[in-house]
């Protein structure tokens, strides 16, 4: 086996920017992916990464691959409407995989299982889901949060808003520096006027890089990661449309439009129940893990935006 750091959804989001950070360090870095090709076009060639191809479906694979690893990494996110049928199995797999040699299992947490809370959401909050989509978040949480209390593996959760960075290609973020990319105006869901809350996803990755090394742990440890509350989203458009230099317009999608959309695609459809996250600011403090790294300094803004703009141009 080669190294100890295994990560599952490399390709996606967090994982991406897990993997980088791994890597620029020299870290010894295992990947699963469905498509090997897909792999070293992201990541290139290294003496470090170790591409198995396969799924985390294969229990007997994931057994295999994790029986060396101290660190399992679970970013697996499937498409909003296969979340019910796949997030809770593939995450007891990995918890039983996790348990052969008691790893350290690393999860990317959300806001989901809060709904429309008006007060900043802390580490002690208690989630009251009102979504279908959050009370699966919350039982998934749950679930690690059992296997850690019953010394099957430690697990440490960062909970995180919306995020962007490079290779973010949601619904969400890739209408904004996708389109800025090729100059074009950028999109956004309901209302572009009130403060939302973004984590650049090289900066959580840092963080998580930074708890996973920590010598001394709980069994179960959880912390917010906020990034940045924007003042809104025009604000921000105004931000990115002058380093991409493309055109300082907000294309804003309405309601019913998407309410439209939603009879022809299972993903919109799925977003629905979200909507408010677009009506309302809902907003993580992370104040305990800022406290926790007081030299933890997050990327500039403008650096973070050309970053992004670059790899958009040069991969999308």
């Amino acid at each position: 086996m080669h190294g100890k750091y295994l990560i599952l959804g490399s390709t996606g989001s967090i994982g991406y920017a897990f993997t980088t950070a791994l890597l620029a360090r020299q870290e010894p870095v295992t990947i699963l992916v469905r498509s090997k090709e897909r792999a070293l076009k992201l990541f290139g060639n290294s003496s470090n990464l170790h591409v198995i191809e396969g799924d985390v479906t294969n229990r007997d694979l994931l057994s295999t691959l994790t029986s060396e690893a101290s660190y399992i990494f679970h970013g697996i996110n499937y498409p909003y409407h296969k979340w019910e049928a796949f997030m809770e199995p593939i995450t007891q797999n990995i918890i039983d995989a996790a348990s052969q040699n008691k790893s350290i299992l690393l999860f990317p947490g959300n806001i989901y299982s809060f709904g429309n809370v008006a007060e900043e959401i802390k580490e002690s909050t208690v989630p009251e889901p009102a979504t279908k989509k959050g009370r699966l978040r919350w039982r998934l949480t749950q679930l690690l949060k059992n296997a850690a209390d019953e010394g099957k593996c430690k697990v440490i959760i960062l909970r995180l808003p919306d995020f962007w960075g490079p290779n973010v290609l949601n619904g969400l973020i890739k209408p904004i520096f996708g389109n800025a990319a090729k100059n074009k105006p950028i999109e956004w869901l309901i209302d572009a006027d009130i403060p939302h809350q973004f984590v650049y996803t090289p900066d959580a990755a840092q963080l998580m890089l930074k708890l996973s090394k920590e010598t001394k742990m709980d069994d179960f440890t959880l912390y917010n990661y906020g990034g940045t509350v924007i003042p809104s989203i025009k604000t921000w458009a105004r931000e990115i449309s002058s380093i991409a230099q493309s055109p300082d317009q907000v294309k804003v999608i309405p309601k019913f439009v998407l309410q439209i959309a939603g009879i022809f695609s299972p993903v919109i459809k799925e977003l629905k129940e979200n909507f408010y996250q677009f009506e309302n600011s809902v907003i993580l403090n992370d104040e305990k893990i800022r406290s926790k790294y007081p030299d933890f300094k997050p990327t500039p803004m403008t650096e973070a935006i050309s970053e992004t703009i670059d790899w958009f141009r040069t991969n999308v």
